[in-house]
């Protein structure tokens, strides 16, 4: 079990009747999920200033996005998949025995490994959402006070919804956060000036998305990234930086190798550094992935590629952004639940019509806003 303490709540929080002096923030899907709760983390904050707050993590990237905080108190990283059930069973016993008050289930987390380990954590009260699809056989009522989802909102809203379980007063929710240290913004300076891309007019790909659950069927097809790549470059001068994870550095060796170069591949890097390297970066081209919802959290102009997941939910929260689909009468039809992402065409037209022109029209969309001062 990985802790990092960068403070510690020492008093009783008193809200409308309600007092806390522990609360655990479950956040066990990846970057894009967590960063989607930082909002909700500060009214948190807010509303309990003294309690001890923690976040449980799955995955490293997610402990990354969390370092620094100023609104926890803990970060918690611990792989359920890696160290299997009996492992991780005794781990949460030893969670349970710290007796937290209150538990939050980060949305989306309509699965049932995510509300029994909601359960057996035993706080006395559990947040969570109760969801439109396949809410009961992924035993969310193991949560004792909830909120229903609406289609209508933003993933960020749906956060902070849950808060007014506890009479948090939450108002307008503000930007995601992330909070990078002047030595990580260092390492992208030394980065770039090693490659002499300090002056250049710097676009960002990201052709990857989450894998799990059929989800690598949201990427745009990286052939379109290519010839985007040569169109910019061709009429832009713009260098290509090309970010993405270990599983998807195959993909963009090869969007590398094709655009030769005026490509410059990102790898061996952790989260905050890949952060600090897109920060520098002029616009960012995305599929619907963790690293978009980084680059809102920069508030970098954003080009967002989206197939059949909604982009009400998951846009790039307050932030400047083009979002480039096909509007399809089966659009989107992803929902959250446990079920993997199908097409009932089978071959997933939503994402696969999107042409070059259509997301480079996006492109000078948002950069004519940006040259008039405007977002």
């Amino acid at each position: 079990m990985n802790r990092s303490s960068p403070s510690q709540g020492k008093a009783i929080s008193h809200l409308s009747g309600l007092s806390a002096r522990k609360i655990i923030v479950i956040s066990l899907a990846g970057i894009g999920n967590t960063l989607l709760f930082t909002p909700a983390l500060r009214m948190l904050r807010k509303g309990f200033p003294s309690a001890h707050i923690s976040a449980l993590v799955m995955f490293k990237g997610a402990q990354e996005i969390l370092e620094g905080n100023p609104h926890l108190n803990e970060i918690i990283h611990w792989n359920f998949i890696k160290e299997g059930p009996f492992r991780s069973l005794r781990f949460l016993s030893q969670l349970r025995s710290h007796k937290y008050d209150i538990s939050i289930n980060v949305y989306p987390a309509n699965r049932r490994e995510y509300n029994l380990i909601s359960f057996l954590i035993g706080a006395k009260l559990r947040l969570a959402h109760r969801y439109e699809h396949r809410d009961s056989s992924s035993l969310g009522f193991f949560n004792n006070r909830r909120v229903g989802e609406s289609n209508d909102r933003h993933d960020v809203e749906e956060n902070v919804r849950l808060l007014g379980l506890l009479g948090v007063e939450v108002g307008s929710p503000q930007e995601l956060e992330i909070f990078l240290t002047e030595e990580e913004r260092r390492f992208a300076q030394d980065w770039l000036m090693k490659r002499d891309l300090e002056g250049d007019l710097k676009v960002g790909f990201h052709a990857g998305s989450a894998r799990f659950k059929n989800q690598a069927q949201r990427r745009w097809p990286k052939e379109k990234f290519i010839r985007l790549g040569k169109i910019l470059a061709q009429k832009y001068n713009a260098k290509i930086l090309i970010f993405g994870g270990p599983d998807e550095l195959q993909t963009n060796q090869e969007i590398s190798d094709a655009l030769g170069r005026m490509a410059y591949l990102v790898r061996e890097v952790s989260v905050k550094q890949t952060a600090t390297l897109m920060e520098r970066c002029n616009l960012f081209v995305t599929n619907d992935s963790g690293l978009m919802h980084i680059a809102a959290a920069l508030n970098l102009p954003t080009v967002a590629i989206f197939g059949p997941t909604n982009p009400v939910w998951v846009h790039p929260w307050k932030a400047p952004y083009e979002i480039v689909r096909k509007d399809l009468p089966c659009s989107p039809c992803f929902f959250y639940s446990v079920k993997p992402l199908a097409c009932r065409y089978g071959d997933f037209r939503c994402i696969r019509s999107i042409d070059v022109e259509d997301v480079l029209a996006g492109i000078e969309r948002i950069m004519g806003r940006s040259q008039n001062g405007r977002s």
